[in-house]
This record gives structure tokens, C-alpha cells and sequence, in this order.
């Protein structure tokens, strides 16, 4: 298999044309921004679901709560 030899191919150390680079740059790029929007949906819907961050009272006030809620959905919840 013989490689190409050309004035494009001789500037650079990734064997790839000016075309090509900047073909493989386009899809990159795509494929970088579309992963981003998927991750940020993502953190926003776990954020929503369970924040991360507790709030001004910290950690053990934010767990204590949690816990009161959910016991008082079990003791409130409709009997079958």
C-alpha cells in the first residue's frame, strides 16, 4: 500500500489532509457537544430528583427531614 506524498501530507504528523483534519474536526465537535447537552440534561434531572448540594442547614438537618417525610408517607398511605 503506498502512502500519498503531497505537499498537504507533508506538514503534518497526522497523515490526514487539510480536508480530512478538518472533517474529523466537524464530527469531533458534533459528537463533543451532543455528549455535553446529554451529561448537562442529565445533572439537571438528578439535581431535581436528589440535589447533592444540601441547604443552608447541612447535611444531617437535610437527611433528618428526608427521613420525617418518608415516614409520614408510609404512616399516611392509604391501606389496601
Amino acid at each position: 500500500m503506498a502512502m500519498t506524498e503531497g505537499p498537504d501530507r507533508a506538514r503534518t504528523t497526522s497523515y490526514l489532509t487539510d480536508q480530512e483534519a478538518k472533517e474529523f474536526h466537524g464530527i469531533f465537535m458534533t459528537s463533543f457537544l451532543i455528549f455535553t447537552a446529554v451529561a448537562v440534561v442529565a445533572h439537571i434531572l438528578v439535581w431535581s430528583w436528589k440535589p447533592w448540594i444540601p441547604g443552608v442547614e447541612g447535611y444531617e438537618v437535610a437527611a433528618t427531614q428526608a427521613i420525617e417525610r418518608q415516614a409520614s408517607a408510609a404512616l399516611t398511605a392509604p391501606k389496601a
